[in-house]
């Protein structure tokens, strides 16, 4: 049983305020008779809900991990016409949005869904999910460098701070290294190079949670396992 406003939600006819002033209207309907109290409890395999007449049926949850490539951006439309996520995926299946984003030359792992909760539990602070990212930088990375991202800089007004960062590699050309964070917030990986004027050669996303990158190649889509979904929720 869920929450009529929830149902109408998940079904994608309204927000879930949106639906309590449809309910409150008195639009809506379940089994032949008008619902008008906040709070009722439907069950979707079983009533029959319509909203101004039409009926409502639960709307297929789609949970999918893409191999986003570098040059392209995680809006449905971009004003400068370039390149998006979306063109990579099935014209049917363009009901879903990226949980969080990368940005136009970062590659990785991303993933889409229509479920608002899923994508609110991956992203929001509170919830700590980490992400892994591995970061080629042009010139020598330090130790000292590496132990300072870990305990936080300060930039644009806000702390920047990584879980875990290895040099994986480094030379006088260029460093390769791991990070791991679990806030996300804007160009977080890039402003923490900017930040000592290391300059980010390429940037790739290869781990969300437990779930990796694995072999999918760039441009490339999967649907996530039910057992991967579990995983991710049970992580945040």
């Amino acid at each position: 049983m869920v929450r009529l406003q929830k149902f109408l939600a998940d079904a994608g006819v309204a927000s879930r305020r949106a639906g309590e002033q449809y309910i409150l209207a008195g639009r809506v309907a379940v089994n032949g008779h008008v619902v008008s109290l906040l709070g009722s409890k439907v069950e979707p395999l079983h009533d029959r809900v319509t909203v101004d007449g039409k009926p409502v049926t639960e709307r297929r949850k789609l949970y999918l991990a893409l191999h986003k490539p570098a040059g392209c951006v995680c809006s449905h439309a971009d004003e400068l016409g370039r390149p998006t996520i979306y063109e990579l995926l099935p014209k049917e299946w363009q009901i879903v949005n990226s949980v969080g984003r990368l940005d136009f030359n970062t590659e990785g792992l991303i993933f889409l869904t229509n479920d608002g909760q899923f994508a609110l539990r991956l992203t929001h602070p509170r919830y700590g999910v980490r992400k892994k990212y591995v970061v080629t930088v042009e010139g020598p990375v330090t130790h000292e460098t590496l132990a300072l991202f870990t305990r936080g800089v300060f930039a644009g007004g806000e702390k920047l701070k990584a879980e875990k960062a290895r040099l994986m590699g480094s030379s006088r050309a260029k460093s390769v290294v791991e990070l791991e964070l679990s806030e996300g917030k804007n160009r977080e990986v890039r402003r923490l190079f900017e930040s000592q004027n290391l300059t980010v050669r390429r940037l790739q996303r290869l781990q969300i949670g437990k779930i990796k990158l694995g072999e999918l190649k760039p441009g490339k889509w999967r649907a996530l396992t039910a057992a991967e979904i579990k995983t991710l929720l049970a992580e945040s």
